[in-house]
């Protein structure tokens, strides 16, 4: 005789660019409050995964990168902090989560999490204002700070500012990295400093490519850059010119794992396989008009370089918001791929195209004894809640070993 489903409380929200279901931790069934393979088990099975036809259709997924992720929130127990927020990417096709890395989209959607369900001291909340949310990112041990709006002592949700990738304008949410670059405090497996081959620029040697200029840098998420010209694209490339080409992706994975190797985040190269979350691979070029996804025309004049990025094996739709952050930090370092696609020079701000549209995202950088170091990396978001109830999981996840 089966089992009756479990029910569990969840948020479903919209961060950025992308939508994940949320949990307080306290909400889980004991076995799965701990990681673990009860844990994984529940999360894929929420979200639709493992799903050989890519669709998710019988979990909360949908079937890309960008709707396939999960949020376990707590109240922090770290000084000076409100809530700690445990980011899990699940995978699509294959049997696993993924916690190397931050999710920078959803990250602006902790903060009004976390005034809605008591994570911040009520004396904080302005009744109109605004209240910075302190957020220990538990994946990779970093601060971030979420600006969120308060009308009559409630979380605003909507409002007018305009997200390219989005649909609809919201409430402003402005998101701060602190310290993104990866240190001794970083995520267990992280590398060791910002540039963790100690070079702003390398010869990656990649089987079936060649050798390649990148740009391999750990802040906000570790990413490897690469010149859009040298793997044969324009910078202006959407979705369906690489998401249908087998052969296209299998060589962008091929350049993020051999990047992965060179960068330290794996011991032999088949571990790239269950490590997809994390590095991200991007290609970069210099300003060119363009038509976005939207219909909308990008002019050139109006941005200061093209990135391109791969999330999970595909083309993403917009721009994960971690590889903003690195393409921020890459930005404001002379001499990176990125700074040199941009047109070179330090430069605090930069306005770069993406599949969707563009974004806006700046960085402090500084050199300090021979090495860089970007203190912040700031863009803006917005979020909200699509819904808010219980998500119902077949009660066998439980017994998963």
């Amino acid at each position: 005789m089966s089992k009756p489903q479990i029910r569990v409380p969840a948020t479903y929200m919209r961060g950025g660019t992308s939508k994940g279901v949320f949990f307080r931790l306290q909400d889980l069934p004991a076995a799965a409050q701990q990681p673990g393979p009860v844990r994984d088990a529940l999360l894929m099975r929420v979200i639709g995964s493992p799903d050989p036809y890519g669709k998710q259709i019988d979990g909360m997924g949908n079937g890309s990168s960008s709707t396939s992720k999960s949020v376990i929130l707590s109240k922090s127990s770290r000084p000076d902090h409100d809530v700690d927020y445990l980011f899990g990417q699940v995978s699509i096709d294959k049997p696993f989560v993924d916690w190397s890395g931050n999710c920078g989209n959803l990250s602006a959607a902790v903060g009004p999490f976390a005034v809605a369900n008591g994570f911040v001291d009520p004396s904080r909340i302005p009744q109109n204002g605004v209240v910075a949310v302190r957020i220990w990112q538990v994946n990779i041990g970093k601060t971030i700070i979420g600006h969120v709006p308060i009308v009559n002592g409630q979380v605003q949700e909507t409002g007018d500012f305009e997200l390219d990738g989005v649909t609809f304008p919201a409430a402003e949410i402005p998101v701060e990295f602190m310290d993104p670059a990866a240190d001794e405090d970083g995520g267990d497996d992280a590398p060791a400093s910002m540039f963790p081959t100690g070079n702003l620029v390398d010869d990656l040697e990649v089987p079936g490519i060649g050798v390649l200029k990148a740009t391999m840098i750990n802040a906000g998420i570790p990413t490897v850059f690469v010149q859009a010209e040298a793997i044969g694209y324009t910078g202006c490339e959407l979705q369906d010119d690489l998401n249908g080409d087998p052969a296209a992706l299998a060589r962008l994975e091929t350049i993020r794992a051999h990047a992965s190797l060179r960068m330290g985040l794996i011991k032999q190269l088949d571990e790239a396989k269950t490590r997809q979350h994390t590095p991200k691979v991007a290609f970069v070029a210099a300003p060119k008009t363009y038509t976005a996804s939207s219909g909308k025309t990008v002019q050139a004049s109006d941005i200061d370089l093209l990135v391109r990025a791969i999330s999970m094996g595909k083309l993403h739709h917009a721009m994960m918001g971690t590889a903003s952050v690195a393409i921020a930090a890459a930005a404001a370092v002379p001499g990176t791929i990125v700074n040199q696609a941009a047109g070179g020079g330090q430069r605090d701000v930069v306005r770069f195209g993406h599949p969707s549209g563009t974004l806006r995202v700046g960085a402090a950088a500084q050199l300090e004894s021979g090495q860089w170091k970007v203190t912040k990396a700031v863009m803006s978001r917005s979020a909200r809640i699509l819904m808010k109830g219980e998500v119902h999981c077949p009660a066998e996840v439980l017994e998963a070993s």
